[in-house]
């Protein structure tokens, strides 16, 4: 998995494959998962990673997680990731 991250726009991406991606599936308003033409998966595209990141529904999770780490931000479960979301 490579990692990249802009810090000006507080994104990061991982990439698990070169591919070009065809589809993007986007999870919510800060996580978008890329697939090749064949389904497989390119990447994941995370939004204000310094606020904190819901795994919940992330292929490949505990490498994303282990990458978020890795850039010093918390990688939030499903179970805390909803108590601590701002009712709308």
């Amino acid at each position: 998995m490579k990692t990249e991250y802009d810090r000006r726009a507080d994104a990061a991406y991982f990439a698990f494959s070169s591919a070009d991606p065809v589809r993007q599936v986007k999870l919510d308003d800060s996580r978008i998962i890329d697939h090749a033409a064949d389904g497989s998966l390119v990447g994941a595209e995370i939004l204000s990673p310094s606020r904190g990141v819901d795994r919940t529904g992330l292929p490949r999770v505990d490498e994303i997680a282990g990458g978020i780490r890795a850039l010093g931000f918390r990688a939030l479960g499903a179970e805390r990731s909803a108590r601590t979301a701002t009712p709308r």
